[in-house]
């Protein structure tokens, strides 16, 4: 879906004609918000949001997975797999699957750390484990009680923030904040601005850790785009913060194509991009998600495969303070966890 603008602007006749929903759908959010989940018998950490759209989670699953690994973890991703058609549990194989089959996020994931896609949570720890999984990161579910979490870390975008601050569908909220807040382990700010400043300072005040961080562009694509005009496109939750991330590198964006969150493209809308960039010398360029729904479509130009992906890779300014994080969460999850069967 797009966000609707007055989501993020001050509050409006819109939201206030909304707010009688937006107080029923954060209530049974917020009631689920306190139930128990199922143990995966592993520790299990949760990127999350509060609120719908993009933040950034995708590539704070990839850095997690990446200082995991360091610890000497072996991490298995989670993923309810949004837009794909397999209900799972299945271990994603990027040789075999499409975006259509198991969600664009988790076939772009697949290509670093191994994923399952499951609908049903609980199967998609069995399956986790059986792989050999020493700890699970789920990739979203913050507000899906299914599985006990042991460190739930939320992503929030520095200059977007939480918007008109409205429970969806009055604003971008997936439940009331303070609830959420209550059962936040981390925040995790990506990029400048003080749009996040307000839910940071609540997250000190419980004594729990705010990391900052920033999204640092492929080397070798903003070399590979260097003197280039280009025709950016992207379907994802903020396309906008994608154009300003390449104009930030140098880029000359021509023309920007924005469209919803895991659009699937359509053979004619891939043919018209391409010949849109043809007719004008343009560059096709676009974000690793949309690629792989891009790769999606039947019968492609062949053109179609000029396209330049244009990586970005989360980097912390705390990184040490995030692993320390990470190794305090796993200790108490063991711990516990032994203590309870011993």
């Amino acid at each position: 879906m797009r966000e609707p603008a007055f989501w993020y602007r001050p509050p409006s006749w819109k939201s206030h004609l909304l707010r009688p929903l937006g107080a029923l759908y954060g209530a049974i959010a917020a009631r689920r918000l306190q139930q128990e989940g199922f143990d995966a018998g592993i520790p299990v950490f949760c990127v999350g949001n509060y609120h719908v759209g993009g933040a950034g989670k995708t590539p704070t699953v990839l850095a997690l997975a990446r200082m995991l690994h360091d610890l000497g973890e072996t991490t298995v991703v989670l993923s309810r797999g949004y837009g794909g058609r397999l209900h799972g549990p299945v271990m994603v194989d990027p040789a075999k699957h499409v975006a259509g089959d198991v969600g664009d996020e988790p076939l772009m994931l697949s290509q670093t750390v191994p994923v399952t896609v499951a609908r049903d949570r609980v199967g998609g720890v069995a399956l986790a484990r059986s792989q050999g999984a020493s700890v699970i990161v789920m990739d979203d579910g913050f507000q899906n009680p299914a599985i006990a979490k042991d460190a739930s870390l939320i992503v929030i975008d520095g200059e977007r923030g939480l918007g008109n601050g409205k429970v969806f569908p009055a604003g971008p909220l997936r439940a009331s904040l303070s609830p959420q807040l209550d059962r936040t382990d981390a925040l995790i700010v990506i990029g400048d601005g003080s749009a996040a400043d307000k839910a940071a300072a609540a997250i000190v005040a419980r004594g729990r850790p705010v990391l900052r961080g920033h999204l640092e562009p492929d080397a070798a694509a903003v070399a590979r785009l260097a003197g280039k005009r280009v025709l950016a496109f992207a379907g994802i939750g903020d396309p906008i913060r994608f154009f300003r991330t390449l104009r930030a590198s140098g880029i000359e964006v021509v023309r920007e194509r924005s469209f919803d969150d895991h659009h699937p493209f359509s053979k004619s809308e891939i043919e018209a991009l391409v010949a849109e960039a043809k007719r004008d010398a343009l560059t096709l360029v676009t974000t690793e998600k949309d690629l792989a729904r891009w790769r999606d479509g039947a019968c492609l130009p062949a053109s179609a495969g000029d396209v330049v992906p244009f990586p970005v890779t989360l980097e912390f300014e705390e990184a040490a303070a995030l692993r320390t994080f990470l190794s305090g969460v796993l200790f108490k999850a063991r711990e516990k966890r032994f203590r309870t069967h011993r």
